[in-house]
C-alpha cells in the first residue's frame, strides 16, 4: 500500500471526523452522571457536621482506599462535566445564543473548581490528615467539605439556568420543559440556603445530600438528550 493511500485511509478514519467528536462530547454529560453515581457508592456516607473524632477517623482513615478510588472516578466525572459544558456552549453558539453559552462556560468552570477543592480536601483527609491524630483539623476540614457542598449550589444553579434558557431561546425545548427547568433552577438556588444547624435543611441534611444533587443529575441527563438531537450547523471540534 502506498504512502498516499495510507494517508487517505487515516484521514477518513471515523476518529478524525467532526461528527465523532460531536457525539463524544455531547454524550459526556451522561458519562459524567454515571461516574458520579459510581463514585458516590464507592465513597460511602461522609460523616455529618459535628461527628465524633472516632467516627471521623473510622471513615477517613479506615476507608482510605475506597475514598481515594472514588476521588479518581470523581475527577474523571468532573472532566466529563466540563466537556459536556463545552458541547453545550458550542450548541448554543450555533443557535445564536452566545451569551447563554458563555454563562454555561463560566458556571461550569466554577462548579469544576469547587468540586476539585472538595475532592482535594477529602483525599487529603483520607491520605494522611485523619490518621495524624489532629482531631480539631480533621473535624474542621470535614465541616469545610459540607460548606463547599452548599456553596456549590449557586454555580450549579447557574449552569442549569444558562443551559435551560439557552435551549428555550433557541427553540430546542418546549415551554413545558422550560418551566420544569426553571423550577430546577429555583431548587438549586435554595440549596445555597441550607444553613440550619440540623435536620432536612442543614448542610449535611437530606436536601443538600440527595434532593438537590438528584435534580442536578437529572437535568444533565435531559440536557444531554437535547444536545444529542440538536443538529450541528458547523464543525465545533
Amino acid at each position: 500500500m502506498s504512502a498516499s493511500t495510507t494517508a487517505a485511509s487515516s484521514s477518513t478514519s471515523v476518529y478524525t471526523t467532526s461528527a465523532f467528536w460531536e457525539r463524544l462530547w455531547r454524550s459526556s454529560g451522561i458519562q459524567s452522571v454515571g461516574l458520579f453515581i459510581i463514585a458516590y457508592v464507592i465513597y460511602g456516607s461522609q460523616p455529618q457536621i459535628g461527628a465524633s473524632a472516632d467516627a471521623l477517623v473510622a471513615f477517613y482513615d479506615g476507608n482510605r482506599t475506597r475514598i481515594l478510588i472514588a476521588t479518581v472516578l470523581s475527577g474523571i466525572a468532573i472532566l466529563n462535566l466540563m466537556w459536556f459544558a463545552a458541547a453545550l456552549r458550542t450548541t448554543l453558539a450555533d443557535s445564536g445564543q452566545d451569551g447563554w453559552g458563555a454563562a454555561a462556560t463560566a458556571s461550569s468552570a466554577a462548579v469544576g473548581g469547587l468540586f476539585l477543592v472538595l475532592l482535594t480536601v477529602s483525599a487529603a483527609l483520607a491520605y494522611s490528615i485523619a490518621g495524624s491524630g489532629n482531631q480539631a483539623v480533621t473535624a474542621g476540614l470535614n465541616d469545610f467539605v459540607w460548606a463547599l457542598v452548599v456553596l456549590s449550589s449557586f454555580p450549579r444553579a447557574m449552569l442549569i439556568m444558562s443551559g435551560s434558557f439557552g435551549f428555550w431561546r433557541a427553540g430546542l425545548i418546549s415551554n413545558a420543559l422550560f418551566v420544569t427547568c426553571v423550577g430546577a433552577v429555583v431548587f438549586g438556588v435554595l440549596g445555597g440556603t441550607t444553613w440550619l444547624s440540623g435536620g432536612f435543611w442543614a448542610p449535611d441534611g437530606a436536601y443538600a445530600r440527595f434532593v438537590w444533587p438528584i435534580i442536578g443529575l437529572v437535568w444533565v441527563m435531559v440536557a444531554s438528550r437535547v444536545l444529542a438531537r440538536s443538529p450541528a450547523t458547523r464543525a465545533g471540534w
